[in-house]
Formats: structure tokens, sequence, C-alpha cells
């Protein structure tokens, strides 16, 4: 290859910035506080079962794209179930939120006069909108900053997160929906585990005050796959020109089917008890955290971090944690800012209040291990 020495370089020169990344096989035996399975769903007997009645009954593949001949009963019924749980009036699917953020900034972006997001907003918004001159960030959470960006008599589009995936702080929504913008709020973590109803955003803001929401399925619904929620007209203009959705193969109908599923749980009786467990056990994590004297931020989300600093000490931590049979997020820049490495731990309503005590007491020793290393080197 033509850039073989170029890729090296680039590879050696991560690794000496302890930024090198690879694939790393989950294990089985293995305690696992890395999932955004917030609820978990992605193991719940409904939900396996119906995905394995719509691959029984659809096959493993749409086939197709959704404009072709992908689109199916089960696609047809998840996007009006959508729209009636959220209280809005259509969805789009896409196969991840990834796909669904860039396409519909990409597609929508160009129809403001200024689009501005808050500076920790997903990588799916910003690749969307990065190719645009007329967008700008917000300091997080600043909503004084974001009224200061947007432009007087113009249109605008106004971007945000209800959870924010590396901290689990959540943004001042209220507040954000009374400035003079259309505000799109990419839902990905508070969906089926924030609100009392799991409705998160929707639960909370009208579709005339968050005229815009990213719904993703593999978090808190445990499948896969996101849709864009919205007006009629929003979902139809992206029909017609978002091309990630016209040109790929549809979502397995199969898919679909679980992701109904996962909704009818979390919607019903039984999603308000894995939320109350879960938010029982994210109290008992912190609780312990804070008896131990683990400077763990404030999140009350499942999202829990601890903040090390240093990339080369942050990946320590991780591999200390493994020798006690804990697997949780090392997050490293670029994905954080520099100097900010951190765990990310996330609390499940699957977790025993035994494995949490697991990893309150690995977490415990890995520090003192650490610690007494730094001394001695």
């Amino acid at each position: 290859m033509h850039i073989a020495n170029q890729l090296s370089s680039q590879l050696n020169q991560l690794r000496q910035q302890h930024r090198y990344r690879t694939l790393t096989q989950r294990q089985s035996s293995e305690v696992q506080f890395g999932s955004n399975d917030y609820l978990g769903l992605s193991s719940h007997p409904r939900v396996k079962a119906a995905y394995a009645e719509g691959i029984h009954q659809y096959g493993t593949s749409s086939g197709a794209s959704p404009l072709v001949s992908g689109y199916q009963a089960p696609h047809a019924y998840l996007r009006e179930q959508l729209a009636q749980w959220l209280e809005r009036e259509d969805a789009l699917l896409f196969s991840s939120g990834f796909a669904a953020n860039q396409c519909a900034m990409h597609v929508l972006a160009p129809m403001y006069q200024r689009v501005v997001l808050d500076k920790l907003s997903h990588a799916s918004l910003i690749d969307g909108v990065r190719h645009f001159d007329h967008w700008k960030r917000f300091h997080h959470n600043d909503v004084a900053h974001a009224k200061q960006l947007l432009l007087s008599k113009e249109a605008n589009l106004l971007v945000t997160e209800s959870v924010f995936s590396m901290d689990g702080d959540r943004a001042p929504l209220t507040e954000l929906a009374q400035l003079q913008a259309d505000l799109w709020i990419d839902d990905a973590h508070g969906i089926g585990v924030c609100g009392d109803d799991g409705r998160s955003v929707a639960g909370q803001l009208s579709a005339a005050q968050v005229p815009l929401l990213t719904i993703t399925f593999g978090k808190g619904l445990g499948v896969m796959g996101a849709a864009i929620v919205g007006s009629s007209l929003i979902i139809d203009y992206l029909t017609n020109h978002a091309r990630e959705f016209i040109y790929s193969t549809a979502m397995p109908a199969a898919q679909a089917l679980a992701v109904s599923t996962a909704i009818d749980v979390v919607a019903n009786t039984e999603g308000t008890t894995l939320r109350q467990r879960l938010n029982d056990n994210i109290g008992y994590f912190r609780e312990c955290c804070r008896l131990h004297g683990l400077p763990i931020g404030d999140s009350h989300h499942a999202i829990q971090t601890l903040i090390v600093g240093e990339d080369a000490k942050a990946m320590a931590w991780g591999q200390a944690l493994k020798t006690h049979g804990i697997q949780c997020g090392v997050i490293r820049p670029p994905t954080v800012p520099r100097g900010s490495s951190r765990l990310r731990m996330t609390i499940a309503a699957t977790h025993s209040r035994a494995q949490i005590d697991h990893l309150v007491a690995a977490l415990v020793a890995s520090r003192d291990s650490l610690d007494r290393a730094e001394i001695t080197s």
C-alpha cells in the first residue's frame, strides 16, 4: 500500500500516547459494568422470544432498502407505536443512532441559518454538521451562551442530549425549550430509563417544545437500531432526502418486533419495577463509593464516572479491575478532553448487591495498589 508507512507511524504515535485502541472480546467470566443495557432487556425472556419468533416468521434479513421491499409489517407497527407512545406524529427507523443523527443532521442543517450544538454533543451529530459553515457550539449546559449564539429573527436549530454519555449529567431541557429555536434532543441514554413512565423527554416536553427526537433502541430498550421522531412533515422530508435511510438495507423485521416488545415492557408496570430497581442500585453504589472515599462524579443516572486524569493511569486502573473480574469502560481522548481520562461504569437493574459490592471492593483495591506503586516508583 502507498500509505502503509503513514498508517504505521500514526498508529505508533497512538501507542506512545496510551490512546491505541483494540477490540477486546467480552468474557463471560467477567462481571459486566460497561454495558448500556440499563434495564437488562437484552436478556428479557419476552424480548428474546419476540426476536426468535420474528426470525421464524420473517427471516434474518429484510433483504432490501425500506423504499424497495424491505419495509414490512413489524416496521410499520413500530413506527406507529413510537408515535403513539411519545405523543408525536411519526417516526423513521434507522440501523443505528449514529446513522440516524448524522443523516438527519446532514439533511436538515442546511434548512437553518444557524445550528447550535452543546459542546459535548455526540460525534454523530458533529459529523453531520461539521462540513457546513453556519454551526456553533455552546458551553456545556450553558443556556445563556446558547441563547447568545442564536440569530435574531432567523431559523435556528438547537441541539443537545437528554443525558450525556460520558458523565451521566442531564441537560436543562425546560430552559433550552424556551429559546427561539427548533429544539432537537438526542434521547439515547434517557429513553426507557428516565421519567416515571420511561418516556424521558417526551414525558416532560411536548412536540411543540421539542419538534425532533432521536430515540435509540440499543441502550434502555436492549435491542439495536434507532429512530428519528417528529412531525409527519419532517419524516416525509427525511424519507425523500436521507441517503443513509434510502440506500441502506432496512433493519430486520425480527429486530423491529423485539424493539416493540421492549417498549411494551418499559411502558407497563414491569418497566416501573425495573426503573425502581435501577435507581435503587445506583443509590446503593454511590453510597458505597462515598463510604470508601471513591471520588465518583455527581451523576444519578446509570452512567457513573471516576475521573483519573492521565491516559496511562486510566489504562492501569482498567487492567487492575480486570484482574478482579470486572469489566468497565476506560475512556480516553479524543472521546473526552485531555487530562480527564476516566473509568465509565454503568449500573444496571439486573446487578445484584453482591456484584456492586464486588465492584466497589475492586475499585478500592485497585486504587490502593496503584497508589502504592506510585509511592515506590
